[in-house]
């Protein structure tokens, strides 16, 4: 089979001065793309900002042939996510691909957080992903295609200890990737969610040894083919962590139903609630209002 190209396409990787967003932008590039690499230059808790991160990858970009341009504007603000999309009009005149990886960690656990903790995470993550996808989204209606593709995180389909913003804001990428691949449907637009685990500059004091097998280029492969016209699915996340790729989904048991029941009824009957026999994997909310007709008749 043939090798899966981007001629001609524009990406825009967010928060791609290093660790996984470099790794994307490095192999979009090399497949054809043009690259609008950004990345704020700031710290990891978000503080600071330094012209060079996006530029040192655009310089790598072009001494391999391809194009790029930098892009020194935050996702945490309408304005910033705006200006990131004018980049990629400016330079390359359209956008095809948004993939939104800028991040941010401010962890502590849930009864020491603050809002100086709180809110610049959601608004990195989350807001920084409607910031930047929203102008682009016009872009891509309008020209009847896109591909895009969120970083959430097993913190929040899973939940971990002392990141309750951060889980709050990943899995809230979740819903927003949901509803863009339902209403992108009939515009031609795909979205799709990755949660990967991978060593980079957020995670290497956390994952000591087991990091050496995790690199950011092995997240890479997932994600440019979620990115690629071929790509078959929408709307679904996918875990990708050191070779391995699997999907997480959502399942909803069958359940019990019991009319005119009680307090007592729901406690005698959660066993029942909770068992995972027969679930169903629903693509919408359509897919539990068809189960919920059949019971009810």
């Amino acid at each position: 089979m043939s090798d899966l190209g981007f001629d001609g396409q524009v990406a825009i990787v967010t928060g791609a001065g290093g660790g996984l967003g470099r790794s994307h932008a490095l192999e979009l590039a090399r497949r054809g793309a043009r690259v609008v690499v950004n990345d704020l230059g700031g710290a990891v808790d978000g503080t600071g900002g330094s012209d060079s991160a996006a530029q040192k990858v655009v310089d790598e970009i072009t001494a391999a042939g391809g194009e790029a341009v930098a892009d020194y504007n935050t996702v945490a603000t309408p304005e910033g996510g705006e200006a990131i999309v004018q980049t990629a009009l400016d330079a390359f005149e359209t956008v095809d691909i948004v993939i939104n990886n800028a991040g941010i960690l401010r962890d502590k656990s849930f009864h020491n957080l603050t809002p100086e903790l709180l809110e610049p995470v959601i608004a990195v993550h989350l807001l920084g992903a409607f910031y930047v996808t929203m102008p682009a989204w016009n872009i891509m209606r309008d020209k009847g295609y896109g591909r895009i593709v969120n970083t959430s995180s097993n913190s929040g389909l899973l939940g971990n200890f002392g990141q309750s913003n951060y889980g709050a804001a990943k899995l809230g990428i979740v819903g927003l990737t949901r509803v863009l691949a339902n209403e992108g449907k009939a515009k031609g637009i795909k979205a799709n969610a990755i949660a990967p685990v991978a060593k980079t500059r957020m995670t290497e004091d956390l994952m000591g040894s087991l990091g050496d097998k995790l690199g950011p280029e092995d997240v890479t492969p997932t994600v440019v083919f979620l990115a690629h016209e071929d790509c078959p699915v929408s709307g679904e996340v996918y875990s990708v962590a050191g070779g391995v790729v699997a999907r997480y989904f959502l399942g909803l048991t069958p359940g019990w139903y019991g009319e005119d029941h009680s307090v007592e009824d729901v406690r005698d009957h959660f066993d029942e609630i909770r068992d995972e026999t027969d679930y169903i994997v629903p693509a919408d909310p359509s897919g539990e209002l068809k189960k919920l007709i059949a019971t009810l008749k």
